[in-house]
């Protein structure tokens, strides 16, 4: 099942999130309008937005403050990338040139300030001092995991609780935040919003671990961006921390150089990971986090809403792109 299938029940609040995004970008500024078009044009999964829509729902959410909150979500994560890709010299994303790589570095990061000025302004108009402490709280967070990664870069000794937590501050973050923000806003007790929210944070992580799979095993076209990416930038994510865990003598050499000068032979290194099954081992890891994901789901009553949660969990893991 593709996403826009696991997606059909919100398919009209994705619409109306979409409306609330393109409205909202519609600045006197004319850098700021064409840099968000292309942005906008260029897609997305929209999964953190989806999560705000499908968590509401699931708990039985009247109104539409659920777009709203939607689309902040999605103007922090597209912030987030437009940062990112500077800090990466990433030049392709969603199989288009990154906005750094069109538009230049200084347009990019300016337009990413704009976006996480212009979601507080919108978390104002939500009226909740709850959603805004979890979501500001949430974009200091996803600022500490980026400095947390840059200082990990690079870093053969990466230790798997030093990688965890950036993935927990930097992508997990975000979807834990979403989650919760669906809750608060339908009124749910407290349990009900501590398990959403730790759904989000289950998902998010999981979603990052494939991620990480995909760097080493996916296509580079229906992925939309380079395969290989995380090696040529120095990250030591999962797979190559198995390596070096596992992996014989010459393996690990090979992984530790790679890390350290991001030039290694991509070959080599996809199967040194190859023969240390470590991209089986990620995946794995990225299936225990759905599977505590599937157990938040349990304080849920069961609803059209919630089944899609359920699938999201099966979607996050098994995905190849």
């Amino acid at each position: 099942m593709n996403l826009s299938e696991i997606f059909a029940p919100i398919v009209d609040d994705m619409h109306a999130v979409d409306a609330v995004i393109r409205a909202r970008l519609n600045s006197e500024v004319v850098l700021i309008r064409t840099i968000g078009d292309y942005i906008v044009g260029a897609g997305g999964k929209r999964m953190r937005p989806a999560m705000v829509l499908l968590v509401a729902n699931a708990l039985g959410y009247q109104g539409d403050r659920h777009h709203l909150l939607a689309a902040v979500v999605e103007f922090i994560h597209t912030a987030t990338l437009l940062h990112d890709d500077v800090v990466d010299e990433s030049d392709l994303r969603r199989g288009r040139g990154t906005a750094n790589a069109v538009f230049g570095n200084a347009a990019s990061v300016l337009v990413g300030d704009y976006l996480y000025s212009r979601s507080f302004e919108m978390m104002v108009e939500t009226d909740s001092m709850a959603t805004m402490a979890v979501l500001s709280s949430a974009t200091t967070i996803i600022a500490e995991g980026e400095v947390l990664q840059l200082l990990n870069v690079h870093d053969p000794d990466v230790s798997l609780d030093r990688y965890l937590q950036v993935v927990r501050y930097k992508t997990a973050k975000l979807f834990e935040a979403a989650a919760q923000v669906g809750a608060i806003i339908s009124g749910a007790s407290p349990e009900l919003e501590q398990a959403a929210a730790t759904y989000g944070r289950h998902i998010g992580t999981a979603f990052q671990l494939v991620d990480d799979v995909l760097d080493y095993s996916g296509d580079a076209q229906a992925l939309g961006k380079n395969v290989g990416d995380d090696l040529r930038e120095g990250k030591p994510t999962l797979p190559l921390i198995r390596v070096l865990e596992i992996g014989t003598p010459a393996q690990q050499a090979l992984i530790r150089s790679a890390i350290e000068t991001g030039s290694a032979d991509f070959e080599a290194v996809a199967r040194a990971i190859q023969d240390t099954e470590a991209l089986t081992y990620t995946r794995d890891a990225a299936r225990v986090e759905a599977a505590l994901a599937l157990q938040a789901l349990e304080a849920f009553s069961d609803s059209t809403h919630q089944q899609t949660l359920v699938k999201f969990c099966s979607f996050a893991v098994d995905r190849d792109r």
